[in-house]
């Protein structure tokens, strides 16, 4: 068994076996012609739950073999030009390939000596990143797993930096278009979901800073504390950016943390031609980026940042056998543990490194003005057909459409019809796309964040919603008669 164990005797294994998994993937990735072959949990669940975990194949090539049935064949393949559906992106090739060597030398970025050079590239990258979103000499941050755990971390500094000792007093406001990840950390870090204020949105999908200035105003009329404003710079549903100048004003008036959620707009950071639209993020206390977005990183790659380094204090513990409080102080030794949520964890940041290293950050951002640019044209495109309602013009890379059929139908049924043609769709396997609800009724929704996708892509995407949704509606007017 110490045969597979990855040293300096086993080197030539080690070069073999990857080799091996690479072709598998490439040559899928070279002769895959949709996104999804259509499987369903229970067709593809007695294929792996037959599988006998404690009767080893011993052997790679049958083991990838065993791969394709229970894992290859049927995965979802984002770099497919018609995956249209969350916020997955394809990945870039650098970051693929520090993903490989993060993975062998398996360093943990928790301390100096797991790590050594690793922490130093990180720290680099959270300045270099700090830099681009313009917070200032004193920030600092830490790679995280996530957008969720970002936010996280943020709301728990700024709940420590509120002047109150009284959990019951903080209040929590954000738009009503914010992600679910507000409402879950309140909810851990013991505010409870009710704590969240939700402030109501604009047309365009944007917090309404009016609302929340009288929000505000009534908090601490009422005797309550303003401990955090949310501003998103990219919603999940609609890709909107809230009016960050606006909502720095008024923390500032305040005296309240401003937390900047730009898991999915962090990309503007690198755009040429549209970093204006993220202008008012630079005046933040704390922002989330989800590289794994964006920045077509593989998950995972999120970092949280903050203005004031100081505040990191806060999620700061010391062990003897860890991170010691006096070697920190007297060796000054850069442990990054000492700004995370986690202990163990890996080293994600090689990937954004090799990244930036082969492309640039210029050439990151003009693969997001390219989906952002095709956003555009589709809304074009749908804005001009009458088979659908599409809701805002796009800020980012997301649309949000409804098929609406030529006849009058209730619009329960509509709901009805766009359900089954996401279902339908998504079991063809053709095209995946994603779906929401605004103001109570079913939408559908692209999310473009494949630069390799096409108008002509979309087109034929949407003549397939309408084609399922029409049999839907026709299969149900015949069952009606």
């Amino acid at each position: 068994m110490r045969a597979h164990l990855l040293n300096d005797t086993t080197a030539e294994h080690y070069r073999r076996s990857v080799t091996e998994g690479v072709e598998r993937v490439a040559n899928k990735l070279a002769t895959t012609r949709r996104p999804f072959t259509g499987i369903t949990p229970d067709e593809l669940a007695p294929t792996i739950a037959a599988v006998d975990l404690d009767r080893p194949l011993g052997d790679t090539t049958a083991a990838l073999d065993e791969l394709e049935e229970v894992y290859l064949r049927d995965a979802v393949y984002f770099h497919h030009p018609r995956y249209l559906g969350h916020l997955n992106c394809p990945v870039v090739i650098p970051a693929v390939l520090g993903e490989a060597v993060l993975s062998a030398v398996n360093s943990s970025l928790d301390t100096w000596d797991q790590s050594a050079g690793a922490t130093l590239i990180e720290r680099r990258l959270i300045d270099w990143t700090a830099a681009r979103i313009g917070l200032g000499p004193a920030a600092d941050g830490v790679f995280t797993s996530g957008g969720t755990q970002s936010n996280f971390q943020a709301l728990l500094l700024a709940r420590a930096e509120a002047k109150t000792d009284d959990l019951s007093k903080l209040r929590i406001f954000s738009s009503e278009c914010s992600h679910f990840s507000v409402q879950k950390s309140a909810t851990l870090l013991g505010l409870g979901h009710e704590a969240v204020v939700s402030i109501p949105v604009d047309r365009d999908k944007r917090l309404q800073t009016a609302a929340l200035a009288a929000e505000l105003e009534k908090c601490v009329r009422d005797g309550l504390v303003p401990m955090a404003v949310v501003a998103t710079a990219g919603t999940t549903d609609f890709g909107s950016i809230d009016p960050l100048p606006e909502i720095a004003d008024l923390c500032a008036l305040y005296g309240t943390w401003m937390h900047v959620d730009a898991a999915y707009g962090c990309g503007l950071l690198a755009s040429p031609t549209r970093r204006h639209r993220l202008d008012g993020i630079e005046r933040a206390d704390s922002v989330t980026v989800d590289y794994h977005k964006s920045f077509f990183q593989p998950v995972s790659s999120s970092a949280v940042l903050v203005r004031d380094r100081a505040t990191l204090r806060h999620a700061t513990y010391h062990a003897d056998y860890l991170n010691p409080r006096r070697a920190a102080v007297e060796d000054r030794i850069p442990n990054q543990v000492d700004k995370s949520l986690q202990t163990t964890r890996r080293f994600d940041a090689l990937k954004l490194w090799m990244t930036l290293r082969v492309m640039g950050a210029d050439g990151l951002g003009e693969l997001f003005d390219e989906v952002c640019e095709l956003a555009g044209q589709g809304w074009q495109l749908l804005a001009a057909d009458p088979r659908y309602d599409v809701v805002v013009e796009p800020q980012l890379s997301t649309l949000v459409f409804r098929y609406i059929p030529a006849h009058v139908t209730a619009p329960a049924e509509i709901d009805r019809a766009n359900l089954y043609a996401r279902k339908a769709l998504f079991a063809s396997g053709e095209a995946v796309v994603a779906g929401t609800k605004v103001d109570g009724r079913q939408y559908l929704k692209f999310t473009l964040l494949n630069p390799e996708t096409t108008v002509r892509d979309i087109a034929a995407v949407l003549d397939l919603i309408a084609g399922h949704a029409e049999q839907y509606l026709g299969e149900t007017l015949v069952h009606a008669s």
